[in-house]
């Protein structure tokens, strides 16, 4: 019996050690899953390994099923991590779809539309203007640039001419500029033969064109530049125009036009200029020839570039003149905003202070500001003779009295 006793009290003291050790505590669902023999063979083998390696081997065979199971948990955990980061991606895309929709026309978006502005009676008007051009007889009909060159010139030549007689009409009525390319044509029109002539034989061929004397420089500039780069020809571009001395927009896109026959712009001088605002054909009155190019090209057809400039100017010259225009004669006058406003009622006796000078009317190029400078220069190619009038020995005598 106290043998019996003492193996009962030794199996107890086995049992409790096993109980409450941690590594059975941590394996106990590992061993109980096998049976009860496949339990006491794995605790023999187990007990074998221990005692062998030493303390340290504990360690090491307890970590061994936990990195077993991190590893199995690995892929399961995964995808849920990854979903977990990639909330705030997407919810940042979904952000910057909402910008792409208001450029990207695929999505079914249309971009805003800008409201087309046309005058409301433009197109009457202009059958109106053209009605009254239809006679063809203004200066700018015979004596335009497109009729001042040499049509039995060479190609690139005829293009030089063109040039040079938009320079030369800049300010200066069409009889003028006519005449001048006439003695110009004469004398030889070309790059070289300009290049050759002196400063002052050139002056005395081209006056008296306004600002002659300006003008006899831009044309030895311009020839010259043009000699060396194009050969005596012009330059096919808007851009190129507009860098040689003395060219501007104006000539550069009717240059385009007549010599080149490409529109790329609509000319505009100052009858454009002055009619355009007259009418009511811009969205807001304009200061400069160049606004209103631009303000007219916002909404006039392309097909109508290059015929609005010759209608205008011939309709500036006879009728819608700079000074006193003819409004009772327009037909026009009805839906003109300016019809009659600037107009004389009735028309000034001959001898009135309100009546025109004679030649006036034939003044076609004067620019806005630029009555003083055409008036100087008429002073000095006319000087009117000084005025005898009865009056003035007897003024001088009433003054002689008082003295």
């Amino acid at each position: 019996m106290p043998q019996v006793r003492w193996k009962t009290r030794f199996c107890y003291v086995v049992r409790t050690l096993t109980m409450t050790s941690p590594y059975f505590m941590q394996s106990r669902p590992v061993i109980t899953r096998s049976g009860d023999q496949n339990a006491a063979s794995l605790r023999s083998k187990l007990t074998t390994r221990r005692r062998n390696q030493g303390p340290g081997s504990s360690v090491e065979v307890k970590v061994e099923p936990e990195e077993a199971r991190i590893s199995e948990q690995r892929p399961s955990s995964a995808p849920l991590s990854t979903e977990t980061d990639a909330l705030p991606l997407s919810s940042h895309s979904r952000r910057r779809k909402q910008l792409k929709v208001e450029y990207d026309e695929d999505e079914g978006v249309q971009p805003v539309k800008t409201e087309h502005w046309e005058p409301p009676d433009w197109k009457k008007q202009l059958g109106y203007i053209r009605e009254m051009r239809s006679s063809r007889d203004a200066p700018v009909d015979n004596m335009g640039a497109e009729k001042t060159y040499d049509s039995d010139a060479t190609a690139h030549v005829r293009r030089f001419q063109v040039l040079v007689s938009l320079m030369l009409s800049s300010q200066t009525k069409d009889q003028v500029t006519a005449a001048a390319m006439k003695r110009l044509r004469a004398h030889g029109c070309t790059a070289e033969s300009i290049l050759n002539t002196d400063d002052e034989a050139l002056g005395k061929l081209i006056y008296p064109v306004g600002f002659w004397r300006t003008k006899v420089k831009y044309l030895k500039l311009t020839s010259a530049i043009l000699q060396k780069e194009f050969g005596g020809d012009i330059p096919d571009s808007v851009q190129g125009l507009v860098r040689l001395t003395g060219v501007g927009p104006k000539m550069a896109h009717l240059a385009m036009d007549i010599a080149w026959d490409q529109v790329s712009g609509i000319g505009v001088d100052t009858h454009v200029h002055r009619i355009s605002n007259r009418l009511g054909w811009l969205k807001k009155p304009t200061k400069s020839p160049e606004q209103t190019r631009k303000a007219l090209e916002e909404w006039l057809p392309r097909e109508l570039w290059s015929e609005i400039n010759w209608l205008l100017v011939g309709f500036g010259q006879q009728v819608c003149l700079p000074v006193r225009p003819l409004c009772s004669v327009c037909l026009n006058q009805h839906s003109c905003p300016s019809a009659h406003k600037i107009s004389p009622t009735k028309r000034p006796k001959a001898a009135s202070p309100c009546s025109p000078d004679p030649t006036s009317a034939s003044t076609v190029k004067t620019e806005p500001g630029q009555e003083s400078d055409v008036k100087h220069e008429r002073l000095k190619k006319e000087p009117l003779p000084t005025p005898v009038s009865p009056n003035a020995p007897k003024r001088k005598i009433k003054t002689k009295v008082k003295y």
